[in-house]
């Protein structure tokens, strides 16, 4: 988008400061722009500005929010419930934590591309940590129940995973009315500059403790 574009022109040419490098005005000034940016995503999403992350994309946020909690969770054998219908970045980093030893439940949609909120109640067990839903379908268009199965991942304290890359900016999205604990964006599916995305994680009721997946760099 041309305005996304001249609002970022500064940031290749000017404004060259490094966000987390806080003893100088060039490091101030960038981090002054990131911390207006992640309240205008919290925003968006009626959440706290503290509980977003900035990533490299969609891809990296999903991969921080599973692996995150599976590497966090206390539970020996921790399962995860997903769909067959997810983005591959979702069933790519399931298959990868399945190789390690973690159980998942990947369930079918009905013709209509929209899950059945029994089979859920059905494909959770006692070791169930996880369930990771697309939101919007990036293929079919289909609106999954979102609302429902957050209720019912709070009833069983189950974390709940949305991948919202396809209704952010599209949708009016709060993440306590839909009881969603890690909320996965990106930034070019609303034209902003490629390689760039964020992370939804809940600080309370529950509070969401992810194992980074990369260290360093702050």
């Amino acid at each position: 988008d041309p305005k996304v574009m001249e609002k970022m022109l500064p940031w290749f040419t000017e404004n060259f400061g490094n966000e987390v490098s806080n003893t100088h005005s060039f490091g101030w000034e960038a981090r002054e722009a990131v911390d207006i940016a992640r309240e205008q995503i919290a925003s968006e999403i009626s959440a706290n500005p503290s509980e977003i992350i900035f990533t490299s994309g969609a891809t990296e946020s999903i991969n921080i929010a599973l692996r995150g909690v599976i590497n966090s969770s206390s539970i020996s054998n921790p399962h995860i419930i997903t769909l067959k219908t997810e983005h591959k970045a979702v069933l790519d980093t399931c298959e990868s934590l399945e190789k390690n030893g973690v159980e998942v439940t990947y369930l079918n949609v009905q013709k209509n591309g929209i899950i059945d909120l029994t089979k859920f109640e059905n494909a959770i067990k006692k070791n169930t940590v996880l369930i990771s839903v697309l939101h919007g379908n990036n293929e079919i268009g289909v609106i999954q129940p979102i609302k429902e199965i957050g209720q019912l991942c709070k009833e069983n304290k189950i974390l709940f995973h949305v991948d919202g890359a396809q209704t952010l900016g599209k949708m009016n999205l709060n993440m306590n009315d839909l009881n969603i604990d890690l909320f996965s964006m990106s930034s070019h599916k609303i034209y902003g500059p490629k390689g760039v995305g964020a992370l939804f994680i809940r600080r309370k009721n529950p509070r969401v403790n992810l194992i980074p997946i990369t260290t360093g760099g702050g």
